[in-house]
């Protein structure tokens, strides 16, 4: 193991010998002029098997930064509020006024640009996207693709629907116009699903494809809202 990836594991929860994913990390952290703003939720530092450490440990320390929170404004965090009011930020969110990042990405400046992404379920990244004046300042994006998501150990909203670290992957390798960065990025996480596959862990489908295929098992939800979104999900309404 080099000097560089055994300082970088650090930077992801420790794991037996068998199961490290040291082994996985690129040796030296990826050469990007991108910076990354990670957004996360409390709720899920505390998470055992999250992205965002794998993620911090294939970028070098000053181009992806982690904050954690459900509220920001410029008192709080005069960083982070420059950051959004920076015309080459981007944010990363869904949406009907978000753009399409890979149609974006050709008109972008060559200067190095900024990106702020969400970390935390979906219903958690929607509370902080929309009760925080701040992100909707910077340019929203949103990503095209269709592919898949290979966080399968994790139960995900829709097919659609990506973690945080695949998002970071996808988003890199557009703006940095290198898909190489992607397949890098998603090595350590498709270690880490192969890993616990293989001790015991269930490949979790997403609650669209339970609903669409008669194999969601738990009780209804009695709040009307959620049920709505539940029916939006059975008929492919993007939501």
């Amino acid at each position: 193991m080099t000097r560089g990836v055994a300082e970088r594991q650090l930077q992801i929860p420790r794991r037996p010998q068998k199961v490290c994913l040291c082994p996985f990390l690129p040796v030296h952290p990826l050469n990007v002029s991108t910076y990354l703003y990670i957004i996360q939720h409390p709720a899920e530092e505390n998470r055992v098997l999250r992205t965002v450490p794998l993620l911090a440990a294939c970028l070098p320390k000053d181009k992806c930064q982690v904050k954690i929170g459900r509220r920001f404004n410029e008192d709080r965090d005069p960083e982070l509020s420059a950051i959004c009011r920076n015309s080459s930020t981007l944010i990363l969110y869904p949406g009907e006024e978000a753009a399409n990042l890979e149609e974006l990405a050709p008109n972008l400046p060559n200067c190095p640009s900024n990106i702020i992404i969400i970390d935390g379920t979906w219903s958690q990244a929607k509370d902080i996207f929309y009760k925080n004046s701040l992100f909707r300042l910077p340019k929203q994006v949103q990503l095209k693709t269709s592919i898949s998501s290979q966080y399968v150990i994790r139960t995900q909203p829709t097919n659609r629907c990506l973690s945080t670290l695949e998002c970071a992957a996808i988003a890199l390798s557009i703006v940095e116009k290198n898909d190489d960065i992607q397949e890098i990025l998603l090595r350590p996480l498709q270690a880490l699903c192969s890993f616990q596959l293989q001790h015991g862990a269930q490949i979790h489908h997403s609650k669209e494809h339970l609903l669409k295929n008669g194999l969601y098992n738990k009780p209804l939800p009695k709040n009307k809202r959620k049920l709505r979104k539940m029916e939006l999900l059975l008929n492919n309404v993007k939501i």
